[in-house]
């Protein structure tokens, strides 16, 4: 008993002198780090696999929840389609203790190709990962806490409080507040539907209004009155997107007396549309309608076919929540 009481102990102890370890060798790289996300107008996308994804994840979760946005993208899916997420104003972070982990490593040259940078929390500074990376951050430990050295213990710890000091550092960079907090933990109802994915919130293709490219609009504007989710979409082959006509662009083209409705569609239809992709997090779609001041988005697979729609009433719940404070 005494033998596994002390070793319990050890690991504390062990755990405690790593992240001092690691607190020395902080530089001004992660200042530039911090500073290079605050200065972004995209989002933070967190990638690891293994222990460094199950500490990336929750990375990505405090991030959101003191006001920068951030997502947690999985290798392997990444290769399997999810790359589509990335903007060239995202920043990237991988995740890795030894720097050579392949699943990561692998999708770097795309993360580069979609023009994101790159920032290393990792253990070797001599690695792929830290070679291939704009910004390195130092996280490597003396040795694990682990009797055998050879779980990840200290050096995901390391790696934690490294996520929960970037965290910090953007609050105060923010200038983030209390009553900030509180508005991104309403909790209940909203909270789990923010973290669900789009394809469990969305209307499904049959109820999704769609028109084909070579209608007229008067075909498309009787889908859009029939359907009543404020949006026709404009699809062409395999049912690619191709546009979307709204109700507002609807009111818009009235009012500008340019409406024939004869003409094609193509004449109306709002080209390359807002959209997000099946397998994404609602609360991505959601931080997209904010920022462009939209209602409704288009769902689609990864080859640009549509599969449903995602109605902002879906996320809210059409008044199963209530904002009044009660």
């Amino acid at each position: 008993m005494q033998n596994i009481l002390e070793n319990i102990k050890n690991v504390f102890t062990e755990e405690a002198k790593a992240l001092l370890f690691v607190r020395e060798k902080i530089n001004e790289n992660f200042v530039k780090a911090v500073d290079l996300i605050f200065s972004s107008n995209g989002k933070v996308v967190v990638s690891g696999i293994g222990k460094s994804g199950l500490i990336g994840r929750k990375i990505s979760a405090t991030l959101n929840s003191t006001g920068t946005y951030s997502i947690f993208l999985h290798p392997v899916e990444a290769m399997h389609g999810d790359l589509g997420i990335l903007k060239k104003e995202d920043v990237f972070i991988g995740l890795s203790n030894s720097g050579e982990t392949s699943e990561l490593n692998i999708i770097l040259a795309s993360v580069k190709r979609a023009g994101c940078q790159i920032i290393s929390f990792t253990g070797n500074l001599d690695s792929t990962l830290a070679n291939q990376s704009d910004i390195v951050i130092d996280t490597g430990v003396e040795k694990e806490a682990c009797p055998l050295n050879l779980a990840p213990t200290s050096s995901t710890t390391a790696l934690l409080c490294a996520g929960d000091a970037l965290a910090s550092a953007l609050i105060l960079k923010k200038g983030f507040q209390k009553e900030d907090f509180k508005k991104f933990h309403p909790g209940g109802l909203l909270g789990k539907r923010l973290s669900m994915k789009v394809e469990e919130l969305m209307n499904p293709f049959e109820k999704t209004p769609v028109a084909s490219e070579n209608s007229d609009l008067l075909i498309a504007l009787k889908i859009l009155d029939k359907k009543s989710l404020g949006a026709v979409f404009i699809v062409g082959e395999n049912n690619k997107l191709k546009g979307v006509i709204t109700d507002g662009d609807i009111r818009r083209i009235i009012v500008e007396g340019k409406i024939n409705l004869n003409h094609s569609v193509k004449e109306y239809m709002t080209k390359k549309p807002f959209q997000t992709i099946y397998g994404s997090p609602v609360y991505d779609a959601l931080n997209l309608m904010e920022l462009n001041q939209i209602t409704v988005l288009p769902v689609v697979d990864h080859l640009g076919s549509v599969v449903g729609i995602l109605h902002l009433h879906d996320i809210l719940g059409k008044g199963e929540l209530k904002f009044s404070g009660q």
